[in-house]
């Protein structure tokens, strides 16, 4: 017995204040919602938040003259930055939900998702607080916005993945396929004064509906498929899996390309109209125009030129319509099947591509950071001396973040604070399975008690029969 509590004592876990003053191993901050084994998965995470830098810059920097050269790379390159980065970050919380199955308790994998998908839904909100769009500063506490976005869908996506592979891509393309009709029924009901719909569009929508969560939240329901996909080759670890492994988000990326592209979809509000992909959009074409689809001012600006007028915006090239989400999610797909094939499969390797990965492990960080020193400059710079300015900017920012991780442990950044996060919900988890084992064990006792005087009485009834 004396043994027993020993070994109990000495398993116990510290109290939670020294549990969180225990230094971090700079691997766990590296490698938070990162699949380790497959570089490319990084790699694209990098790639994609380089784009995403760049356009925030421009958005700031270009002078007016130059702006329409925003307008046009925006619209093009839109699936280079958040759809992109935003897919990638929901497949990679499959991996830190699939690694611990089976070795860690489910609730001590549900608490630390949670706890970090929370803690990045309230930076989300924080980044809210002072927005530059359009030119203009705006303050929105609630609102779709990336950070916000990734922060609900792992915690979507933890439940997500407890739906069939079938069902779930039944659901998500349903949930493109009718988002942009109800969207557009939310929003008349909240011009014509309905609140009922008003609420529902403030949530849906939000003020600053850049990642509306219709039909946003598609994402989580496609990406964890290809996740799960990505899970099991890394687990055989054999270059066959690896190739399969290609073809699927190879051939699944062309599909969504094309289905994007040239596939039709209901209209709006009428249903029973259909249009390509391909159909030319203004803002008064589209129901909502800019406060709906406020992507579109990407026409706006590459009209700010003598050169040529574009008469509208591709279906598939305007964030959040149905076309859209098939046509980003697609590129999504062939980019990563893409980069893997050179970087995990044939090993292609150089120091770029070290850069850039490293960027995806720290790409939170840097996402968060680059927003500092924006406000230097506003409406500065030609095309060229753009280019070369924010490219320092991008090195500058690669130079610091080493620093900040390899020298300082990386306390304090964003990728540290959910590891730490993650340490308390997984605390908390080891409470609640403590608390469990230790009324299983009192429930066992006085089971055991129950049957000795049981026992016991039966022996004494025996007794007085005799």
């Amino acid at each position: 017995m004396t043994s027993q509590i020993n070994t109990e004592i000495d398993t116990e876990s510290p109290p939670l204040f020294n549990y969180l003053r225990q230094e971090i191993p700079l691997e766990d901050i590296r490698d938070y919602a990162s699949p380790r084994r497959i570089l490319s998965i990084d790699f694209v995470k990098g790639f994609a938040i380089v784009f995403i830098i760049l356009a925030h810059t421009a958005s700031g920097w270009l002078a007016p003259d130059s702006y329409y050269v925003y307008g046009i790379m925006f619209g093009l390159l839109d699936i280079l930055g958040p759809s992109l980065f935003v897919f990638l970050s929901a497949l990679s919380v499959i991996f830190s939900i699939k690694r611990k199955e089976g070795i860690v308790h489910p609730k001590i994998i549900r608490n630390r998702v949670f706890t970090r998908g929370l803690v990045m839904i309230v930076i989300g909100m924080l980044t809210n607080v002072l927005i530059i769009e359009g030119g203009e500063i705006k303050i929105a506490i609630y609102g779709w916005n990336i950070i916000t976005f990734i922060g609900f869908s792992q915690i979507f996506s933890y439940y997500i993945l407890k739906i069939k592979k079938s069902n779930r891509i039944i659901i998500g393309l349903l949930i493109i396929l009718l988002s942009p009709t109800l969207r557009a029924i939310l929003y008349l009901g909240k011009v014509e004064g309905n609140v009922f719909l008003s609420i529902f569009h403030y949530i849906i929508t939000s003020p600053t509906p850049h990642l509306t969560l219709l039909p946003w939240i598609s994402i989580a329901f496609i990406s964890t498929i290809f996740g799960e996909y990505i899970y099991e080759a890394m687990n055989k670890g054999t270059k066959d899996a690896y190739i399969g492994l290609f073809r699927i988000f190879f051939v699944w990326g062309i599909i969504f390309i094309l289905v994007g592209i040239f596939a039709f979809f209901p209209d709006g509000l009428n249903l029973t109209f259909w249009e390509p992909g391909w159909t030319l959009e203004t803002p008064a074409s589209i129901i909502g125009g800019l406060s709906e689809y406020p992507h579109l001012v990407n026409l706006l600006y590459a009209n700010q030129q003598d050169f040529f007028q574009i008469p509208g915006m591709p279906n598939f090239l305007i964030r959040g319509t149905s076309a859209n989400m098939f046509y980003n999610q697609g590129a999504a797909l062939l980019i990563i099947a893409i980069f893997f094939y050179f970087i995990d499969i044939k090993n292609k390797y150089n120091n770029i591509t070290s850069v850039l990965i490293y960027f995806g492990k720290t790409s939170l960080s840097l996402f968060l950071i680059h927003f500092i020193f924006i406000p230097l400059f506003f409406n500065q710079f030609s095309i060229l001396i753009f280019l070369i300015v924010s490219l320092s900017y991008i090195g500058f920012l690669g130079v610091f973040m080493y620093i900040w991780m390899e020298y300082a442990k990386g306390v304090g950044s964003p990728e540290w604070l959910m590891v730490q996060i993650g340490r308390v919900g997984q605390k908390s988890g080891e409470a609640v399975k403590k608390t469990t084992k230790m009324m299983y064990a009192k429930i066992k006792k006085r089971e055991k008690v129950k049957k000795m005087e049981d026992f016991m009485r039966k022996l004494s009834k025996d007794g007085r029969d005799e």
